[in-house]
């Protein structure tokens, strides 16, 4: 699961506000280019949107905002096939490796990442990036910590996101920018696949520069 996050580079994080809209928005995130999405147990329909996209086969899904175990028992059942959560939470970190499916808890601090290490991880989510100090953070952080990977997520936008994907300790980023739901409230997706294909670009752009 780690190598195809880290091949797409950029993890949409989408809040699906109503069931209507998941299946255009993942055929948007599909037609710019990008075939991968989290969605966040925000909202009351987000599991059975987990459920419709899982179906299409053509996208891969995974569940946000994952903060127990019951919340992940009912995501993997609904199809998702890697579970984010904001915290480090041991139950959770150890249901999802029973059921074999990856996990990525937040953490921004030394103490976390030590505690997802000793778990068994060696990919964590660092939330929220940019109020936990951003890149100078993440740097420290990693150093002491050179096995482990991160997923920046939380205030990353076009203009940081190079400084993010430029480091070795990073293995995807999460964003929402091209998926905020004011851009498609009207159903009209168009505007998703512009600014996707744009995030794709932007990530190509800078593994030419590495």
């Amino acid at each position: 699961m780690e190598h195809k996050l880290s091949q797409y580079g950029l993890v949409p994080v989408v809040k699906i506000e109503t069931l209507d809209h998941s299946d255009p928005l993942a055929s948007a995130l599909v037609e710019g280019g990008l075939p991968v999405a989290e969605i966040t147990l925000r909202t009351q329909d987000a599991l059975q949107s987990i459920a419709t996209l899982a179906r299409r086969g053509d996208i891969l899904i995974g569940a946000g905002t994952v903060l127990n175990v019951n919340q992940a028992a009912a995501s993997i059942e609904a199809g998702a096939q890697f579970v984010v959560s904001p915290g480090l939470d041991s139950e959770v970190v150890k249901y999802c490796q029973k059921k074999n499916i990856a996990v990525y808890p937040g953490v921004s601090s030394a103490t976390e990442i030590q505690k997802a290490f000793n778990l068994g991880l060696r990919h964590v989510k660092f939330f929220p990036a940019e109020a936990s100090g951003g890149v100078p953070a993440l740097k420290a952080l990693a150093a002491p910590f050179h096995e482990m990977k991160f997923l920046p997520t939380g205030g990353i936008k076009p203009a940081n996101a190079r400084d993010y994907l430029a480091m070795d300790c990073t293995f995807a980023i999460g964003g929402s920018w091209m998926v905020q739901p004011a851009l498609y409230a009207d159903g009209n997706f168009t505007k998703v696949i512009e600014l996707t294909a744009s995030a794709i670009h932007l990530i190509k752009s800078q593994d030419d520069r590495d």
